[in-house]
C-alpha cells in the first residue's frame, strides 16, 4: 500500500512518499523508466537525466480541473501553484537546472508535440551513451 490515509479536504489520497521510492528503487536504477507524477521534490535526484515540468495557461487550466469536479479549494490551490510555477521551482530546487525543462500543455496538439520532443531527446540521450 502506497498510501497514508486519505485527504477529506482535497478528496484524495495522502501518499506515503518513503513507501513511493522503495517500491520504485529496482526499476529506476536499471534505467529506461518514465516518471509522470506532480510533484517530484521527494524523488532522488540519480534517478533522472531529464526533468519535464508541464505548464498550463490558468484560464485553460481552471476550466480543465472544473471539468474533472475538483472541489474548489483543490481547484484555487492547483491555479495558484500554477501561477507561482510552484512545481517548476521545486523541480529547480531538486535537480540541476540544465535538466529541467518546462513544456507547454493548453491544448490537444501540446501532448503529441511533448511526445515528439521528448521522443527526440531519448533518441539523441542514447546516441550520446551508446559506446
Amino acid at each position: 500500500q502506497l498510501y497514508d490515509g486519505y485527504d477529506e479536504e482535497y478528496d484524495c489520497p495522502i501518499l506515503d512518499e518513503d513507501r513511493v521510492v522503495d517500491e520504485l528503487e529496482n526499476q529506476m536504477s536499471e534505467g529506461g523508466v518514465i516518471v509522470d507524477y506532480h510533484g517530484c521534490d521527494f524523488f532522488p535526484e540519480r534517478w533522472f537525466h531529464i526533468v519535464f515540468v508541464l505548464k498550463t495557461d490558468n484560464s485553460i487550466l481552471y476550466k480543465r480541473l472544473e471539468n474533472r469536479g475538483y472541489n474548489e479549494k483543490k481547484l484555487k490551490d492547483n491555479v495558484q501553484c500554477e501561477i507561482f510555477q510552484v512545481l517548476h521551482e521545486e523541480a529547480l530546487a531538486s535537480y540541476k537546472e540544465e535538466i529541467v525543462h518546462q513544456l507547454p500543455s493548453n491544448k490537444p496538439e501540446d501532448l503529441e508535440d511533448n511526445i515528439n520532443q521528448i521522443l527526440k531527446w531519448i533518441e539523441q540521450w542514447v546516441k550520446d551513451h551508446s559506446s
